[in-house]
């Protein structure tokens, strides 16, 4: 289903993409060689199948295959009866073939979609076909260092020599491949933000894994008039138009600054009379524009046939047996229903699964309303600000839950809980009660807190006058000095209502 059109003066941006996202198997996809490289040495995870050596026969990995069904469920694929793999014949250096084994008129997965959220709008964008493939070798181009300066990764254009590391070279890929259903750039960006939660959820892939996704877009522009009331564009438009093709994007914001980028460039050059040319072209995150990198290839260019060492493979009952987890929309849809979450709160607390997760063991023992506030605010807030991930602190699961017990206990007060406890916590590696007991945190009692708001008003007449006058301010200043007064151990809201209850009497 197509976007609306957006118009860029006469002009109507059209995107499509093709995403590479590595699978997590064990090993690669047509050898028992270890995907889990790390900072290995280069070059010591492979084997003869994987680097290409004459008599070596490739054998499917199940793993690899079971991944892309389950890829193909979640976006509502066709998985067909059978599916056959193919040779796109082309030379570089990090394919030690001289060919790739990948999918052609037969893939695992085609006619799909995913739904994703613009602005809040909701949208749709089809999926052509989604098809297994081996990943290539990783190439770094080096320049020589000089005096006081280490050698260094540089741009081809600057390099003194190339490095070719082939433990990535037969890591299991899969390319999703979209309609060109994209108008924005940002359009682009909340659908990879998307596809990748969904692929998180399923378990087959880690986004952690150095180049587990990359992002080759093609954008063209065409003329505002030929895009139907729909926002469709008739194939014919389509097939006149010159396109670009961006290669190895490596983020979902590159993504979106490449082909803002692009989209402005191409502008550019029809408004000025000028051709688009149809080529291939790079994008330099460091300053943020693409650059040529050579003509764009045809299909006939690659010279496709099928790879005689690989048999067809039945996986039409694979879609039946192959269970697939609660996805995203289905567990936010939940959360509002179950623990009635508003929908901004169900979003942040299934962003993930190991956070959705998280939430729910923190709901089974305590009121889901706390619980929520807890993970989705004041974790997750304090999380992020030091860049960290829920699953860093899985092994400290049982302390958050401790301090959780001592906010729902009314031990300690939420500000000093989020303020004082959680932040040293992820500072200093404390534990909840250490951090109480350092620094005095229990709660006064009712009898004190009741003793400090007399004081407070009695203290200060000006602010209790200007109350009464209609000044609301007034209160939190007086909230503020019965809070000092205990040293923060006073619970706001009770003060408040305290202070309500003594300046109206």
């Amino acid at each position: 289903m197509t976007a609306q059109a957006a118009e860029t003066g006469d002009l109507v941006a059209v995107i499509g993409l093709e995403v590479h996202v590595q699978l997590e198997t064990a090993t690669k996809i047509f050898c028992g060689c270890s995907t889990d490289v790390g900072d290995d040495e280069p070059n010591t995870h492979t084997c003869p199948v994987c680097l290409g050596l004459p008599g070596a026969l490739p054998v499917p990995n199940e793993g690899a295959v079971e991944a892309a069904v389950k890829v193909g469920k979640a976006i509502d694929a066709e998985i067909p009866e059978e599916t056959t793999f193919h040779r796109k014949n082309y030379y570089y250096p990090d394919l030690p073939k001289n060919f790739q084994i990948t999918q052609y008129d037969a893939p695992i997965c085609q006619d799909g979609e995913l739904e994703f959220n613009v602005d809040g709008t909701r949208r749709s964008v089809d999926i052509r076909r989604a098809h297994l493939e081996e990943d290539p070798g990783s190439i770094k181009h080096v320049r020589e260092g000089t005096e006081g300066l280490e050698s260094r990764t540089v741009s081809i254009e600057r390099a003194d020599y190339t490095l070719i590391d082939y433990n990535r070279a037969g890591t299991p890929l899969m390319e999703i491949v979209t309609e060109p259903d994209f108008r924005e750039p940002g359009e682009v960006r909340k659908f990879l933000e998307k596809l990748e939660e969904v692929l998180e959820y399923l378990g087959v892939f880690d986004p952690g894994r150095d180049g587990s996704l990359r992002i080759d877009a093609n954008l063209s522009m065409v003329p505002a008039e030929d895009v139907d009331d729909d926002g469709a564009i008739p194939e014919s438009v389509l097939e006149d138009a010159n396109r670009t093709e961006v290669k190895n994007i490596s983020s979902h914001k590159g993504a979106e600054k490449a082909l803002a980028f692009e989209k402005s460039r191409q502008k550019k050059l029809v408004e000025s009379g000028r051709a688009v040319e149809q080529e291939t072209r790079h994008f330099n995150e460091t300053h943020g524009n693409t650059v040529s990198m050579r003509s764009k290839e045809a299909e006939k260019d690659y010279r496709y046939f099928r790879e005689a060492d690989l048999p067809p493979l039945q996986v039409a009952d694979w879609k039946e047996r192959i269970a697939i987890p609660e996805l995203p929309d289905a567990r936010r849809e939940r959360f509002e229903a179950e623990y009635g979450l508003s929908d901004e709160a169900a979003s942040k607390l299934t962003s993930t699964k190991q956070v959705a997760d998280f939430f729910e063991d923190v709901a089974e023992e305590f009121d889901p309303d706390l619980a929520a506030t807890w993970v989705a605010d004041n974790l997750l807030g304090e999380l992020n600000y030091r860049d960290m991930q829920i699953t860093d602190i899985d092994d400290r699961f049982d302390e958050v839950m401790r301090l959780v017990e001592l906010v729902a206990e009314d031990e300690i007060t939420a500000k000093n809980a989020r303020e004082t406890v959680l932040r040293a916590m992820l500072d200093e590696g404390k534990t909840p009660d250490a951090v109480v007991e350092e620094a005095d945190l229990g709660k006064t009692s009712g009898d004190e807190v009741a003793a400090a708001v007399t004081e407070a008003v009695d203290e200060n007449p000006g602010a209790v006058e200007d109350y009464h006058d209609g000044d609301d301010n007034a209160i939190n200043f007086l909230v503020g000095q019965v809070m000092q007064k205990t040293g923060g151990s006073a619970d706001p809201g009770d003060v408040n209502q305290l202070l309500r209850e003594e300046l109206e009497g």
